[in-house]
């Protein structure tokens, strides 16, 4: 997503960046930095290359019209493999290469990452908890249920508040942002979803270890 300088009113962006600070401020004191210690520093490579491959992929995008752009998100899959402070993070430092790129500029930085990474993140720990809690701990669950659904519903909620956004603020008429750009996120949930499991499937599979909310004793021993 971009919210591209001075598309919208100039409070938005002084407001994001009141509350992008703490935030930062707050995931930079929860992430489990000891990890990136662990397997003789494999977790921090895990990391970084995501990061760089995440900015590859967001830079692969379409758009409507100005500022309302479409591309994978990846979150859901950042957010379960690296828990949601290590993804806020790494979601931020891949706004950082897009912004170095030129991809976006840096007045809308930190708008464009509360309204991706922060929203994102935020609504795929809710997704992640809530199947905890209401389904049973089995691999399949893990699988479809977060790393499809949850994946789609991840996606589809940035989408949902950047229409709401745009449509509050008065940027784009209503009619544009659900009309036109709102419906192909049903789509690109489809794709976020496909890709998403696949890559999480992968993963739990060859390499759990590279998932932190997934625990084989849990998920697959007596199932």
């Amino acid at each position: 997503m971009n919210f591209p300088y001075p598309l919208l009113h100039e409070v938005w962006y002084w407001l994001s960046w009141c509350l992008w600070l703490p935030l930062v401020l707050l995931a930079a004191g929860r992430a489990r930095w000891a990890r990136f210690g662990e397997e003789g520093g494999r977790f921090l490579n895990v990391w970084l290359a995501m990061i760089v491959v995440f900015i590859l992929l967001w830079s692969m995008k379409a758009g409507i019209k100005p500022g309302l752009d479409l591309h994978l998100t990846g979150i859901m899959l950042f957010t379960l493999a690296f828990g949601p402070a290590l993804a806020f993070l790494g979601l931020n430092l891949v706004f950082l290469g897009l912004t170095l790129n030129g991809a976006i500029g840096w007045q809308g930085f930190a708008l464009n990452a509360l309204a991706t990474a922060g929203i994102g993140v935020a609504l795929a720990t809710l997704i992640h908890r809530a199947v905890d809690r209401f389904f049973p701990r089995h691999f399949f669950i893990f699988i479809f249920l977060k790393g499809f659904f949850g994946a789609a519903l991840t996606i589809l909620g940035i989408g949902f508040f950047s229409v709401l956004l745009y449509g509050l603020d008065g940027a784009y008429d209503w009619n544009i942002l659900l009309g036109e750009y709102f419906p192909p996120y049903l789509l690109l949930g489809f794709s976020e979803a496909w890709l998403s499991c696949m890559a999480l499937t992968l993963m739990v599979v060859y390499y759990p270890r590279w998932v932190v909310t997934f625990d084989d004793k849990v998920y697959l021993v007596g199932k």
